[in-house]
C-alpha cells in the first residue's frame, strides 16, 4: 500500500517523539553516511561531465561551491572536538588541503 507524504510524515514524527538522544544520533550517524555515499556518486557524475568540457569554467565553480560547504562540516566538526576557533579550524584544512596537493605532486 503506498502512503501518501502526510502519513509517512506523521509516521516520521511518531517515531521521533519517542527517540532517546542515542537513537537519534544513530540516526543522523546512518542517514550522513547514506549521503556521503551519493555525494561521491553525484561527484563522480560531474567529473564525468566537467571531463566533457574542460574548458568550461562553470564545472570548476560547482565544485567550488560544494568544497566550501564540505569545508563548512569539516569546520563543525573540528570546532567540536578540538574547541577551535573559526579561524583556526579553517587555517587547519586549507594548509591539509594543500599539504595533501604537494603530496600527490
Amino acid at each position: 500500500m503506498i502512503e501518501s507524504r502526510k502519513d509517512i510524515e506523521a509516521a516520521r514524527v511518531r517515531r521521533q517523539l519517542e527517540q532517546t538522544a542515542a537513537q537519534r544520533y544513530a540516526d543522523h550517524r546512518r542517514d550522513v553516511a547514506v549521503l556521503m555515499d551519493c555525494i561521491q556518486i553525484e561527484l563522480d557524475h560531474h567529473a564525468a561531465r566537467a571531463a566533457e568540457k574542460p574548458i568550461d569554467w562553470g564545472c570548476a565553480g560547482d565544485l567550488g561551491r560544494i568544497r566550501e560547504s564540505m569545508k563548512d562540516i569539516l569546520r563543525s566538526l573540528l570546532i567540536g572536538r578540538y574547541e577551535w576557533s573559526e579561524t583556526e579550524a579553517s587555517r587547519f584544512i586549507e594548509d591539509h588541503l594543500e599539504a595533501m596537493r604537494e603530496e600527490k605532486n
